[in-house]
C-alpha cells in the first residue's frame, strides 16, 4: 500500500525514476531463485527465520533515514493497527515459507505460475469480497487461468499447491494489506518486528539444539543467511518508492517481469521438466494475462481521457 504522497505520482503519470526503481526491484525478484538455490540446504523454515531476523535493522534504517519512526511508534501504540499487522506478517511468512522450500526442490516453475495467477486472483478476490464488477475480458481471463489449473491437476494427479498457495497467500496478503494506514516502507518494518520475536526465538533453539546453520556449518552458511536480509529487504524498499512514482497501469504491466526471469531460469538454468502439457497450460495463463493487461490498459486510458476533459471545467 502506497502512503500519501503516492497519489501524486499516479496523477502526474510515470517518472523515469520510479520505473528505474521498479525495474530494479522487479529484476532483483527475477534473480531471487538463484540464491535461494545456493541455500537450499537449509531447511526453509530457517531461511525465512533469518530472512525476518535481517531484514529489520535494514528496514530500521531506512526509516531512519527518511525520518518516518513516529509512524511506527504510533502503530505500536495501536491495539487493532497490531493485530492487522499480525494477520498480514503471518501471511508474508506463509508464502516466503512456501517460495523458499519449492525453489529447494526443485518446482520454480510452479512458483512463476503462482505469481502469474496472482492478478487474476487479486481481481476475483475484488469481485467477491468488495462486489467489485468484472468487465468480459476479466472473466475470459480468470476462467483461462481455472483452465490452466484444472490441466496441471489432471496431469499431475492433484491440485499445484505450490502453485495455489503462493497465489493465495500473497493475494491475501495484498488485500489485508491495504487495510493498514501506513506506508510500504513502514508496514514492512512492523511486520517484520513483530515477526522478529519468534524468529529469534527459532534460530536461538535451533543453535542451541545443534541443527543451525548459523555457525557450526562454516563462514559461508553465515555469510548466507546474513545475505537473506537483504535479499528480502532491499527489492521491497527499493520498489515501494518507485511505486509512489508509477501509475497502477504501469506496475500492473511490469509485474510480469519477475515471474517470467523466474520461469526462464527454472527451465534454462535449473533444467526443471516443461513438457506439452505445462506448456498448453501456460499458454492459456499467458493468453489470460493478455487480455487481463489490455482490459487494464483501456480501462486506464479511459480514466485519463476522463480526467482531462474534466480539468479545464475546475
Amino acid at each position: 500500500m502506497a502512503d500519501a504522497k503516492s497519489t501524486s505520482g499516479l496523477k502526474t503519470g510515470d517518472s523515469p525514476r520510479g520505473f528505474a526503481f521498479a525495474l530494479t526491484a522487479y529484476v532483483l525478484w527475477g534473480f531471487l531463485p538463484f540464491f535461494m538455490k545456493a541455500v537450499a540446504h537449509i531447511p526453509a523454515s530457517e531461511v525465512v527465520a533469518h530472512r525476518i531476523v535481517w531484514s529489520v535493522p535494514l528496514a530500521g534504517l531506512v526509516l531512519v533515514w527518511l525520518g518516518r519512526t513516529a509512524d511506527i511508534k504510533a502503530a505500536l501504540r495501536s491495539p487493532r493497527m497490531l493485530a492487522m499487522a499480525t494477520l498480514t506478517a503471518t501471511l508474508i511468512t506463509f508464502n516466503w515459507g512456501i517460495y523458499v522450500w519449492a525453489i529447494g526442490a526443485g518446482r520454480a516453475i510452479e512458483t512463476a505460475l503462482g505469481y502469474y495467477i496472482n492478478p487474476l486472483f487479486s481481481i476475483f478476490l475484488g469481485a467477491v469480497l468488495l462486489k467489485e464488477k468484472l468487465d468480459r475480458a476479466q472473466m475470459v481471463a480468470i476462467g483461462l487461468a481455472a483452465l490452466a489449473v484444472a490441466i496441471l491437476a489432471f496431469d499431475a494427479g492433484g491440485l499445484p499447491w505450490v502453485s495455489i498457495g503462493l497465489c493465495i497467500s500473497w493475494g491475501f496478503y495484498a488485500f489485508f494489506r491495504k487495510t493498514l494506514p501506513v506506508g510500504p516502507n513502514q508496514g514492512f518494518f512492523l511486520e517484520v518486528l513483530l515477526l522478529s520475536v519468534p524468529a529469534i526465538g527459532y534460530i536461538l533453539w535451533l543453535e542451541s539444539s545443534g541443527q543451525g546453520h548459523f555457525g557450526d556449518t562454516g563462514v559461508a552458511d553465515v555469510l548466507w543467511l546474513l545475505a537473506s536480509g537483504v535479499v528480502t529487504a532491499v527489492p521491497l524498499m527499493i520498489y515501494a518508492n518507485g511505486a509512489k512514482l508509477l501509475r497502477l497501469s504501469t506496475i500492473g504491466i511490469m509485474q510480469y517481469i519477475a515471474p517470467t526471469m523466474i520461469f526462464i531460469i527454472a527451465v534454462f538454468a535449473f533444467d526443471e521438466p516443461f513438457g506439452t502439457t505445462k506448456l498448453i497450460a501456460f499458454a492459456f495463463i499467458w493468453a489470460a494475462l493478455i487480455l487481463y493487461s489490455s482490459s487494464m490498459l483501456r480501462t486506464a486510458r479511459a480514466r485519463r481521457l476522463a480526467a482531462a476533459e474534466l480539468k479545464p471545467a475546475e
